[in-house]
């Protein structure tokens, strides 16, 4: 979206009528405005919703009063969390390239990208109170049933690609329980288990027709409502130039098959700090690496990708950005 001047014109001169409107009142209307006006001096607009939302190829109709209200309130919620909407952008930058080929191969919807946002923020080292871990929030029977590998010196539910594969394997799963991807979206916030429990106890067809706990049954429209956004930030009020985006930063892969006793000596011996290696390897749990007979692949990153020297000029999305020009 190009920032123009005849948008800054337009802007300027509808103040100037606010402003003309103003002085041509009485003195009585002038008291009454001074009275009625606004505590604060931003304005707060409620979003437009539409009728129906796209999610996975589908038009989901939320005309339905429970159904519109709980879409209005989560994309209410991320258009005024300012701060934290803002960054869940400016990561996708980085993270959307590794996911989005990965969902491709397992034939998953592009969607379930913003599964991985309202789970994790893209934070790949993140973990819960139920202790759940990573950018896919894998519990960890859930990981290890799914093949990744969790010992006291690694947790692959860490490794961005491998948990990707590994919550594909219980997307896929799901779908060939349901059928239906909101289900689907659904088991992975309260579990299959619950989900097929209790479209049986209350009789429904629909998952979206379901009473559930508060966080399994916002889920759905939390994924709904961050992709609004994202497929138009300035609409919603977040400008973004490419400069503002998290570049990716290439990569050296490093191929070990013996255990690494030193961590941070062995971050020296390839030109990166301690904190760098963990960083870009946040699957290593300890300061030092058994393998147990596997092979792992250690991420070292490249120097000249690592300073903001110069701006950065990666897009992966360009509806994430507006032209400087």
């Amino acid at each position: 979206m190009r920032i123009s001047k005849n948008n800054v014109a337009s802007f300027l001169c509808g103040g100037v009528v606010c402003l003309t409107a103003c002085i041509s009142m009485g003195s009585n209307d002038v008291g009454k405005l001074v009275e009625s006006r606004p505590v604060v001096s931003s304005m707060t607009l409620s979003p437009d919703i539409p009728a129906s939302v796209p999610f996975c190829g589908k038009l989901i109709d939320i005309t339905r009063y429970d159904m519109r209200e709980a879409y209005d309130r989560e994309l209410s919620s991320f258009t005024y969390f300012h701060s934290t909407t803002m960054l869940l952008i400016k990561r996708a930058n980085r993270y959307f390239p590794v996911i989005e080929p990965i969902l491709k191969a397992n034939g998953i919807p592009d969607d379930f990208k913003y599964l991985a946002v309202i789970e994790s923020h893209l934070d790949p080292r993140v973990s819960s109170p139920a202790r759940a871990v990573g950018m896919w929030q894998l519990l960890e029977g859930t990981a290890k049933e799914y093949g990744l590998t969790i010992t006291p010196t690694v947790d692959e539910r860490c490794h961005v690609e491998k948990a990707t594969e590994a919550a594909c394997h219980y997307l896929k799963a799901a779908y060939r329980k349901y059928g239906d991807w909101a289900a689907v979206a659904a088991s992975y916030n309260g579990g299959m288990g619950r989900i097929s429990g209790e479209l049986v106890k209350q009789d429904a067809d629909s998952s979206l027709d379901l009473w559930l706990v508060e966080e399994t049954t916002r889920y759905i429209y939390r994924i709904m409502a961050i992709k609004q956004i994202f497929k138009n930030p300035s609409k919603y009020g977040f400008v973004l130039r490419a400069r503002d985006l998290y570049k990716p930063i290439a990569t050296v892969d490093v191929v070990v098959n013996q255990d690494i006793q030193n961590l941070a000596a062995f971050a020296k011996e390839h030109g990166v700090t301690y904190a760098d290696l963990k960083r870009f390897n946040p699957w290593l749990r300890d300061r030092k690496l058994v393998t147990g007979g596997k092979t792992y692949k250690l991420s070292i990153p490249q120097e000249k990708d690592m300073y903001y020297k110069t701006p950065n000029t990666e897009v992966y999305d360009s509806a994430w950005i507006v032209s400087e020009r």
